[in-house]
């Protein structure tokens, strides 16, 4: 029997909720009267998902909802929405809820979501335990410049780490970060052909919808459009290599590497150079310049980390 807990402080509508639930027989219904209760029946009877209504006394809808995203990560949460609440539950999705119902629809639209969602949050878990067991991953990714799909990818990548235990989550986070920054390299100075000095005069506005204006004014030159970040992933728990190749005319390795002074490093160049190399075990560049290779190896006796072109 799959578990729903309703938590409302108006009993007439807890009761509505239940009979609304249980016209599916494989569902069973267990109430709480305000949201502190509602973490203590999640602590008693496990429930496979929370429907909670926005305004409650002591501890609201919102509240409820962080608290279970902090504690139960991986347990689904909808929100029971009044007319007028709609700003509100935008904010509750913002903050991790699965879906909303409102509440004057609630007998045309809880069953099909509350079916929809746990069939989301089984997926999830079913993929959670396939990752367990995967064993090699060897992936070719042709990105677009699109920075979204960047982060995208390397939760994946990290997804994949974790579930080959690949070293441990500080040196997965480090990892993550130098794949980024070679990958937002990739795409600023290569494809986009962004220069060192106008990306640090655009990011010193600490405003970020100026990059994405010069992100997008590169973006019109129909050449660069059509340029990819070509990314090779092959995954071991012994041994993580990445390739980064992007479309654009590259740069000079050697020029690049005599510019490594103390007023390179205080003035902030090549800071996403700094990163992955610090935080990979090799780094190479081809001799053009517009493809890197970065290796990282699960036992601390890796190889004495080496930097240079091929």
């Amino acid at each position: 029997m799959t578990k729903i807990l309703i938590v409302d402080d108006s009993q007439v509508e807890r009761q509505l909720a239940k009979s609304l639930v249980e016209k599916n027989s494989q569902f069973q219904a267990v109430l709480a009267v305000d949201g502190e209760d509602a973490l203590q029946k999640i602590a008693r009877s496990r429930p496979a998902l929370v429907l909670t209504d926005l305004l409650m006394p002591n501890m609201d809808g919102l509240e409820l909802l962080r608290a279970i995203r902090r504690d139960h990560p991986a347990l689904p949460v909808g929100l029971v929405t009044q007319f007028g609440d709609e700003l509100t539950a935008v904010k509750a999705l913002e903050a991790g809820a699965a879906s909303y119902i409102p509440k004057a629809r609630q007998a045309e639209y809880l069953t099909p979501t509350i079916e929809r969602v746990l069939e989301h949050a089984s997926a999830d878990r079913r993929r959670r335990q396939l990752v367990q067991c995967t064993t090699e991953y060897h992936c070719r990714y042709a990105l677009p410049n699109d920075r979204r799909l960047i982060r995208v990818l390397v939760d994946e990548l990290q997804e994949v780490l974790a579930g080959m235990h690949f070293a441990n989550r500080m040196d997965r986070i480090r990892m993550g970060e130098a794949i980024e920054e070679a990958l937002l390299n990739a795409m600023y100075h290569g494809n986009l052909e962004i220069s060192e000095a106008e990306l640090t005069k655009t990011r010193a506005q600490l405003d970020d919808d100026l990059l994405n204006q010069l992100i997008d004014e590169r973006l019109r030159n129909p050449q660069i459009a059509a340029r990819n970040i070509l990314t090779v992933a092959h995954l071991t728990p012994q041994e993580v290599r990445i390739v980064i190749r992007d479309e654009g005319p590259g740069f000079n390795v050697q020029l690049q590497d005599t510019d490594q002074g103390s007023d390179a490093f205080e003035e902030g160049r090549h800071r996403g150079l700094t990163l992955i190399r610090s935080l990979m075990d090799e780094v190479h560049f081809n001799h053009s310049g517009n493809e890197l290779t970065m290796r990282k190896y699960q036992s601390h006796n890796a190889p004495q980390a080496s930097v240079g072109p091929r």
